[in-house]
């Protein structure tokens, strides 16, 4: 490699640094520019966050690996790189597991990563994450001076830092309080909102602009979609992040019980009441109460949680004493509580005082390709469960994954991970190194390989989940569906998608804008 090359790549890196770009498309001409200096088959980008390695963008590899999680501790590679000052080339017969292999883009055959090669990143002189590179050819890097690397990094360094001060500057400009942590932890692990799709970005957007306040909120949604961990991100977004969030499902308690637990009790005031106690709104005084599961309380519990939301003043049960509470209320329910209140199931007083800020979190089959982002979560997860060097997914099972109607959400796309992964290591005879899921795995409808000729034949095709609510609603929503498993048929070309549903290009898109799709 020339100075001249090395000074042809890395000139055009300079000028974007003055120059105000999306994050992700700085990241994309990072990595596009690092393949175009060191070719090979795949780069990541990767930012350290605790113990964790969060890929931030990545080139050749499945789209899948955006949503991954890899854990620092279980990726010798990943920890090599973590510990030099500079670039390390591996051995093409090191027998460390490559993170990577299995996830090289459009291969079902030679899934390994034979020729691997990566540079740590710091900024402000701390670690930052890392930039990595791999090829199929075991002899891809043998020509390669790791000192191009070490000038690529300074500079990926410096892109990467520039990135993160505009992204600071534009906050500030816009006066929020703070960027929304949207992270909780599970099982030892942080819990990310993974998503890339218009739907979960403006999804995310809300949360920012609600959490800085004290209102109450409102999540709505169908079962499985994640109110809960929106709930964790409002709280992480508000003045109250260093207070205590207190959750609550209303729908697991019979009602005798909740009065206790949300109010609290004095010994005596029942059978079994042994000592004094206090209820959840106590314990997440000067914080946040999260009650899941709302639609289910009965009207008697409403009129007194109408009373402390009002006052903020609470009784024990058997106690005479007030009790003062400063409680930000979070509320979630799959009810449509608006229709309860008309068939006089539930208070329209206490309704209102809940939906100050309504909040619907979308369905998992309004939001596109984040169907794969999820995936590649939850595949991570089971491999380091599992034990497995590998777990991807074969082309056939992205497609089915694409185009299932997900009327569990999140919460199906994630046991139906796990499932499937047992089911598919235990139809092996050996302990696989690459653990391949495909549809017959997933035991979902496969995809078309042919797309319908006729808008009629699509309709026929398009699975239609029931809705509640009038027939403008369902109308619209039969039509979100629609149009996305057209354009996830046509690869999210919309001229293509047009000619199938037989709709001028230009009318598509207004109708996709007017639905929320663009």
């Amino acid at each position: 490699m020339t100075a001249k090359s090395l000074l042809t790549t890395l000139l055009p890196l300079v000028t974007d640094l003055s120059r105000e770009l999306p994050e992700g498309e700085r990241y994309r001409r990072l990595l596009e520019a690092l393949r175009a200096l060191l070719p090979c088959d795949a780069a990541a980008l990767l930012r350290l966050d605790g113990e964790w390695l969060v890929p931030l963008a990545v080139n050749g590899l499945s789209t899948d690996t955006l949503g991954r999680r890899f854990k620092v501790s279980e990726h010798p590679r990943f920890a090599a790189l973590l510990s030099s000052p500079g670039p390390t080339r591996f051995a093409s017969d090191s027998e460390l597991p490559d993170p990577y292999d299995g996830l090289v883009e459009g291969l079902d055959d030679h899934l390994e990563v034979h020729d691997c090669m990566g540079c740590p990143l710091f900024v402000d002189e701390r670690p930052w994450g890392l930039l990595t590179l791999d090829a199929l050819d075991p002899q891809r890097f043998e020509p390669i001076e790791l000192d191009a690397l070490q000038a690529f990094a300074s500079l990926a360094a410096a892109t990467v830092s520039a990135a993160e001060r505009i992204e600071r500057l534009a906050l500030r400009a816009e006066n929020e309080h703070q960027r929304a942590e949207v992270f909780r932890q599970a099982s030892g692990q942080n819990r990310e909102m993974i998503g890339q799709s218009k739907a979960h970005k403006r999804l995310l957007e809300e949360i920012n602009l609600v959490g800085g306040s004290d209102l109450t909120v409102l999540i709505t949604g169908e079962t499985g979609v994640g109110k809960e961990l929106v709930a964790q991100a409002i709280h992480a977004a508000s003045p109250r992040a260093e207070q205590p969030i207190i959750s609550l499902n209303c729908a697991a308690l019979p009602e005798t019980l909740v009065e206790s637990e949300l109010f609290g009790h004095v010994r005596g005031a029942f059978t079994g009441a042994t000592q004094d106690r206090r209820g959840k709104f106590e314990l997440a005084n000067g914080g946040t109460l999260f009650l899941d599961e709302v639609g289910e309380l009965s009207l008697t519990v409403q009129a007194k949680l109408l009373r402390v939301l009002q006052s903020g003043q609470l009784q024990r049960l058997g106690s005479d004493k007030e009790h003062q509470v400063d409680v930000r209320l979070i509320a979630a329910t799959n009810r449509d509580l608006a229709e309860e209140v008309r068939n006089g199931r539930y208070r329209a007083d206490f309704y209102h005082r809940l939906s100050v800020y309504p909040l619907r979190v979308p369905a998992l089959r309004d939001r596109g390709r984040d169907v794969l982002l999820l995936s590649g979560y939850f595949l991570e997860q089971n491999r380091s469960r599992m034990g497995l060097g590998s777990l991807r997914l074969s082309a056939d099972a992205q497609q089915a994954l694409l185009a299932y109607n997900w009327p569990g959400n999140v919460r199906e796309l994630e046991h139906l991970i796990g499932r499937s992964a047992l089911k598919a290591l235990g139809n092996c005879r050996e302990r696989p190194k690459i653990l391949s899921l495909d549809a017959t795995d997933l035991d979902l409808p496969r995809v078309s390989e042919k797309a319908p000729a006729v808008p009629e034949q699509a309709l026929e095709s398009a699975p239609l989940a029931l809705t509640n609510g009038d027939l403008r609603q369902a109308t619209e929503h039969y039509q979100r569906q629609l149009i996305n498993a057209c354009l996830e048929r046509h690869q999210h070309n919309w001229a293509s998608a047009a000619r199938e549903l037989g709709l001028d290009r230009a009318n598509l898109s207004r109708l996709a804008k007017r639905l929320g799709l663009r």
